[in-house]
This record gives C-alpha cells, sequence and structure tokens, in this order.
C-alpha cells in the first residue's frame, strides 16, 4: 500500500512540474502583440520589440508619447511627402513649423521630448513611414547617453532605423545629423558624443542614400561642450541655435531640390567673361592622373587615366559635381572624404581678376586652384586657416576676388585678405577641389587685365 502511494505521489508531482515548465521560459517570443490593444501607447515591457537600450516610462513622458502621437495619426494624410523630422526634444522644441525656416517646403516635426533611439525605433512605421517622406532629416541618441546606454548600443539602433527607411524607399534622401555636444554635467560628456558620432559616420560610410552633416563641429567649443549663448541649458538650443540649424541644412535641401529651385539671374559685369553659365559644366574637365594608382592613402581619390570633358553634361561622370539652378555644387562625399579636382579646359597665361562666391556646409574643406596651386576655400571659421576672418558669412554666399599681376596673386574674401602674395607659376587652369562636406560656387568669372 505504501509503495502504491508513493508511485501516485510522483506521478502528481510529475504532473504538477509539467504543468508549471511553460511558465518557467520567460526569454522566448512573446505569444500576443507587445503593443497589446493601444499601438499608440508605449508597450508595458520590452518583450517583443525591436532593438536594444532603454525605452522610457515615465509618467510624464508615457502622456506626452501618448498625446503628440495621437495628434499625429489625424494628420496622416495631410502630412503625406513631407521631409520629416524625427527627433526628440530637441526636435520638439523648434515647433511645428520649424520656426518658418525652410519657406514653403513641406515638412513634419516628428520629435518627442525625452525619446531615446529606441523609442523612435518603435514608432518609426507609424510616424514616419506612413507619411511616404519626400526626406527624413534625423536628430538621436543624447537621451539615450542619460539613460546610461552606451555609445555601441544607440549606433547599433541607428542602423536598425536607417534600415528600415532604406526598405521603405531606396531613394528617399537621409539626412544625419551628428548629435550636438552638451555637458558631463548633463550625463552627456564630449567623449561620448563624440564616440557616437564617430559610429555614427562608420555605419553609413559609403551609403549616397545618406548624408552625415557635421552638426557637431558647428556647434562644440574647445572643450566639445554646448555654447551658453547657443544652449542656455547645455542641451536645448535657443533661436541662435536653431537658426545656426537651419542654416546648415538649407545648402543640403537646396541641393536636394526643395529650396532655391529658381535659376539665378546674375548678370555679368562689363569686362568680364563667365566660366561656369549656370546651365552644366561646360568647359570643365577631369584630367587624367594615373600617376596617383601608386600612391596609397586612406581617403578616397579616385583615377582617371585619361582627361574626362563635361561640355554639355549637367553633372561629372560620378555625379560629385553638379549643376543645379546657376550653382556649381560638389556634393558630399559618401565616403566622408574624397579628393579630386575638376579644372577647366582652358588656361590662364595673363593677368586676370577672379570673382566667384561660394558656400559651404559646417566644416566642409575645398579649395581653388590657381594655374596649379591651391587656395584654401572652405567653411572657414570652423575648418580654417583663416579662422579670424569678420566678414565671411557660415553657411551663406561669400564672395571671394583674386587679382593676379604679374604672377603673384593678392586673394580676399568678403573684403579681408586672405593671402597678400601668393606665387603661382606662369600659365595654368582654374580648378575647383572637393574633399569633406558640401561646397557650392557661383557666379565664377574672369576679367583679364591688359
Amino acid at each position: 500500500m505504501l509503495v502504491r502511494f508513493r508511485s501516485f505521489a510522483l506521478l502528481v508531482a510529475s504532473l504538477v512540474c509539467l504543468i508549471n515548465l511553460p511558465l518557467v521560459a520567460q526569454d522566448g517570443p512573446p505569444t500576443s502583440d507587445p503593443f497589446g490593444s493601444d499601438p499608440i501607447a508605449i508597450p508595458a515591457t520590452d518583450q517583443g520589440l525591436p532593438g536594444t537600450g532603454p525605452i522610457r516610462r515615465y509618467d510624464w513622458f508615457q502622456r506626452l508619447w501618448k498625446n503628440k502621437r495621437s495628434g499625429w495619426a489625424k494628420q496622416i494624410e495631410q502630412d503625406q511627402n513631407a521631409v520629416v523630422f524625427l527627433g526628440d526634444s530637441i526636435t520638439q522644441g523648434w515647433g511645428d513649423h520649424l520656426g518658418g525656416s525652410f519657406g514653403d517646403m513641406k515638412v513634419a516635426n516628428r520629435g518627442i521630448s525625452g525619446d531615446t533611439t529606441r523609442g523612435m525605433l518603435i514608432r518609426l512605421d507609424e510616424d514616419v513611414l506612413s507619411l511616404n517622406p519626400k526626406c527624413v532629416v534625423m536628430l538621436l541618441g543624447t537621451n539615450d547617453l542619460e539613460e546610461g546606454a552606451s555609445p555601441e548600443t544607440i549606433a547599433s539602433n541607428l542602423k536598425l532605423i536607417v534600415a528600415e527607411l532604406k526598405k521603405h524607399n531606396t531613394d528617399m534622401p537621409i539626412v544625419l545629423c551628428e548629435v550636438f555636444p552638451s555637458s558631463a554635467s548633463k550625463k552627456r560628456p564630449a567623449d561620448k558624443i563624440k564616440q557616437i558620432n564617430q559610429l555614427y559616420a562608420q555605419a553609413v560610410k559609403g551609403d549616397p542614400q545618406v548624408t552625415l552633416l557635421d552638426t557637431w563641429t558647428l556647434f562644440a567649443n574647445d572643450q566639445g561642450d554646448a555654447k551658453k549663448e547657443e544652449f542656455p541649458d547645455l542641451l536645448h538650443p535657443n533661436q541662435e541655435g536653431y537658426a545656426k540649424w537651419a542654416a546648415a541644412l538649407r545648402p543640403i535641401f537646396a541641393t536636394l531640390g526643395y529650396l532655391e529651385t529658381e535659376a539665378d539671374h546674375f548678370e555679368v559685369e562689363p569686362g568680364y567673361e563667365s566660366l561656369f553659365n549656370g546651365k552644366d559644366l561646360t568647359g570643365w574637365m577631369f584630367k587624367a592622373n594615373p600617376e596617383r594608382e601608386e600612391k596609397k592613402t586612406s581617403i578616397a581619390w579616385p583615377v582617371f587615366q585619361e582627361d574626362i570633358v563635361f561640355d554639355g553634361k549637367t553633372e561629372s561622370s560620378d555625379g560629385r559635381y553638379r549643376a543645379i539652378n546657376g550653382r556649381l555644387v560638389v556634393a558630399m562625399p559618401p565616403e566622408g572624404r574624397r579628393i579630386q579636382q575638376m579644372w577647366t579646359t582652358r588656361e590662364f597665361p595673363n593677368d586676370f581678376i577672379l570673382k566667384l562666391e561660394f558656400r559651404a556646409t559646417p566644416n566642409a574643406d575645398s579649395g581653388v586652384f590657381l594655374r596649379q596651386p591651391q587656395l584654401q576655400c572652405r567653411d572657414y571659421l570652423l575648418a580654417g586657416p583663416y579662422k579670424d576672418l569678420k566678414n565671411y558669412k557660415p553657411q551663406d554666399w561669400n564672395e571671394m576676388v583674386v587679382t593676379v599681376k604679374d604672377n603673384v596673386a593678392h586673394c580676399t574674401c568678403n573684403g579681408e585678405v586672405l593671402e597678400e602674395a601668393f606665387k603661382l607659376p606662369e600659365t595654368g587652369p582654374l580648378g575647383l577641389e572637393g574633399d569633406r562636406g558640401q561646397m557650392e560656387y557661383r557666379r565664377i568669372r574672369m576679367k583679364e587685365l591688359p
């Protein structure tokens, strides 16, 4: 009788263990939708959600998240094909229409204060992709740092977001802004932000669909932190800060065809000859440089076995140099840096005055070649070498004037001297270099002197 009782007890115990087995397997895939019955609200747990790292669930944040997204759900039709700004409080704080910074360009602000990269990944489909964006501008990652996420975790979420955007539309431009500087006092130390931005650059390197905008150098002080005059709380930009961000974006939007869509109707002064007709690249070329094949460099540097002339062409053979509405655009290279030059097909042995206007994105690096030697043409205040200029206008049009007499050039920018006596050879073509960032030139004209 005792044996039978023991056998029965063992059988009962075994059944109990079998019944309880599913309760132990809590780390497996969820059996239901992680969003539950309310797709707008933040899911109660991380289980089944894409990405890694923090998702904020503070009461204030949950209310804000739901209120913002509920409102946007009602605007899906009216916001179709907008340029969508995805971000956190910095983006949200710019306002629904981004302060009117981009004229008639249709925009949709999808920033939520306090959001993290994982939060943006979770809401990407409903808040962004449902709008079939013309372009997506992203600023993300600073709040992850405050929550203790590593730069690697933050970058991994960025990769997932970019992959989803590219999957949705392989032709849609993506503008990725580097994480703005802040302060260690805000749990956002400079070294961590710099590491995030380096990982972001690695993640999108070589991807022609993504434009990486240097918005860290744009705002950082000498210690790599935010400046009080632009970020009063060392985290959120004031009106001056937003104006600088807008100015950095406008040239990119112009190149994409969203702004400055009218032709430049500038008339060349009497006695001057235009070297760029504003419509195509007639008179310009890539020069053969087979000698570069033997030179190893970590920076991309295209090699051409023969001259390539672009008469009648609106862009160079690689698409880097483009004629757009009176502007000669040297587009931002997907590699981050790519050194190349486009030259005039003519040489200029006589004395002359060269005038042109240029506009640079933050920290852009380019150059104007005068018969061969290079005069640096950059976003001077950030990229140097002329960092003390008083009249230079960042991310706006600046005039360069070069007067050549007896093989010596006097060079100015907005009336300030760049080079007093820049020595030149007796003859040679003019050239425009591309390196990093986007450079634009317009109104390129020359007057030969007697």
